[in-house]
């Protein structure tokens, strides 16, 4: 064999030596460090570093990251504090508890296994369709309004005679009256119906997804005072219900994050028919005289 062949076949002899002794480094250096790590075994979690009332915004103070094991961690929890902070709690949350997707009633069904009473108040349901309900898009932790109307027939215009002491009711008078009765009345929770297809062939939305305009009824339970209660069981009898959603920030102290003690209800002049024409400028028909030959 020639000397220059010879040379060749040593010089690959060399290199494969070589690339066989690199491919073995790289597989142990990093196979064998990524085998030393092992399994995951925990995660990141948002946490409750003091408790959070119902009905109040997550603040930056009030929650942190915590390390725990994956089995502890509970579905739906989240992983950093920027997907919580400025969101409105559904439920109540304890200091040390996992924030979830639950908190904040995302992907519940409208179901009610428990109405949690504030102390010295009760609970109490009204039933609400998608115009008087809002879109029966209220939520537990909302506050809400309540207007109610009563139709003419329940305040009858009579005259009396004189001569036999009857009553005649006068025809062609317009009774309606509207007045927002009860205001920042806390939704404890509500009652939609399940999400399968409903009487009218579309599907019911649940609590987190759009609404279609097919006559969904809602049911909304209320925390409500004593006074408070014969008001809407009254308003239930006689009249027609609205529920006003109202904003939150009304009842947060922007400081502290807390729900304040008492708000100033809004002063309101009800409403008659009369009240349209003297204040909003409504004009009421003129009677017309004619003369027949």
């Amino acid at each position: 064999m020639k000397r220059s062949n010879r040379l060749v076949l040593l010089i690959g002899v060399f290199l494969a030596i070589v690339a066989f002794v690199a491919v073995i480094v790289l597989t142990t250096g990093n196979g064998g460090s990524d085998n030393s790590k092992g399994p995951v075994t925990t995660g990141p979690v948002v946490v409750a570093t003091a408790d959070i009332p119902l009905s109040t915004k997550v603040q930056a103070s009030q929650v942190t990251v915590q390390t725990k094991d994956l089995t502890a961690i509970l579905p739906g929890a989240y992983t950093d504090v920027s997907q919580v902070v400025g969101k409105v709690v559904r439920q109540g949350v304890t200091s040390g508890a996992q924030i979830t997707t639950a908190t904040f009633g995302e992907g519940a069904s409208g179901s009610v296994l428990n109405v949690d009473v504030p102390a010295g108040l009760r609970a109490i349901s009204v039933q609400v369709d998608q115009v008087s309900g809002v879109g029966t898009v209220i939520q537990k932790g909302d506050y809400v309004d309540m207007v109610v109307g009563f139709a003419a027939d329940k305040f009858p215009v009579v005259t009396k005679n004189p001569s036999d002491n009857s009553f005649q009711v006068v025809a062609g008078l317009n009774g309606t009256s509207v007045k927002m009765l009860l205001q920042g009345m806390q939704v404890l929770g509500t009652l939609l119906p399940p999400t399968s297809a409903d009487t009218s062939g579309q599907p019911a939305p649940s609590g987190g997804t759009g609404t279609t305009l097919n006559g969904q009824q809602e049911i909304v339970i209320l925390a409500v005072t004593a006074q408070q209660s014969e008001v809407i069981k009254f308003a239930q009898l006689d009249g027609s219900i609205s529920l006003v959603l109202r904003s939150a920030d009304d009842f947060i102290d922007p400081t502290t994050g807390e729900v304040l003690p008492a708000v100033v209800p809004d002063e309101t002049t009800g409403i008659i028919l009369r009240i349209l024409v003297d204040k909003y400028g409504v004009l009421p028909p003129e009677l017309v005289e004619t003369v027949t030959p």
